[in-house]
């Protein structure tokens, strides 16, 4: 089990969870994103270091093309190189943010997503909620983990980004994003799915603050396995 972070937030009655868990309910795996691949995936900001070393030495070279000395060429890139780092600072820090104030949490019932860096929403999804659930695995065992909800249950994409798989706008996909060891994770969660009782009780689907938004009772999902998708 991974070691949870570090409980910031005294509204809550355990790191990642609005309330205790009921008895009986287990907790099987608690953990964040990595702030790194957060802030290149999500963010884009290996990509936009590459756009703006392009962009100076293309401005370098046309002041050099022009006639203009070393010494200009330089300059000119001395002006706008503070834009383009003050630009993947903030980018950065808001990675690092999110990864900080986000806990996922899987237990023998349901998956929770406390996430937000202003408002703090956590979405708790039980698993029988859950249709399907794809891992996407990237470099050094960092990947993510996104689940299909059952068509009758909806989470607007905007309460979710950047928690979301891109592009699901119309069947909006919660996804564990920047997974360290996200195989692992993977397989807790499958046997998590399969070992469910089927008499289990199930949770609220939605809590965000205030109101609290109650799931329909939904049968047993038939797909548990997690599937490795490629995009």
């Amino acid at each position: 089990m991974s070691q949870a972070p570090q409980h910031e937030h005294e509204f809550e009655a355990a790191p990642g969870l609005p309330e205790a868990l009921p008895q009986g309910e287990r907790l099987l795996w608690q953990g964040a994103p990595n702030w790194r691949t957060l802030a290149n995936e999500v963010l884009h900001v290996r990509a936009l270091s590459i756009y703006f070393a392009v962009l100076l030495a293309w401005r370098a070279g046309n002041v050099l093309y022009d006639g203009g000395s070393v010494a200009q060429a330089g300059l000119s890139v001395a002006v706008l190189a503070p834009v383009a780092l003050l630009a993947l600072g903030l980018l950065t820090l808001v990675a690092w943010l999110m990864a900080r104030t986000t806990i996922y949490t899987i237990t023998d019932r349901r998956v929770v997503m406390r996430i937000g860096i202003v408002l703090n929403v956590t979405f708790n999804i039980p698993h029988r909620m859950i249709e399907s659930a794809s891992l996407r695995p990237g470099a050094q065992g960092i990947g993510d983990i996104a689940l299909t909800l059952l068509p009758t249950e909806r989470i607007a994409y905007g309460h979710l980004w950047p928690h979301a798989r891109p592009w699901k706008l119309k069947r909006t996909e919660p996804m564990l994003r920047a997974l360290p060891d996200a195989k692992r994770v993977g397989q807790l969660l499958t046997q998590a799915i399969m070992n469910l009782p089927t008499d289990s009780p199930l949770p609220a689907a939605v809590h965000v603050s205030a109101p609290t938004v109650s799931p329909t009772q939904a049968p047993r999902p038939a797909t548990a396995s997690v599937q490795t998708a490629t995009a």
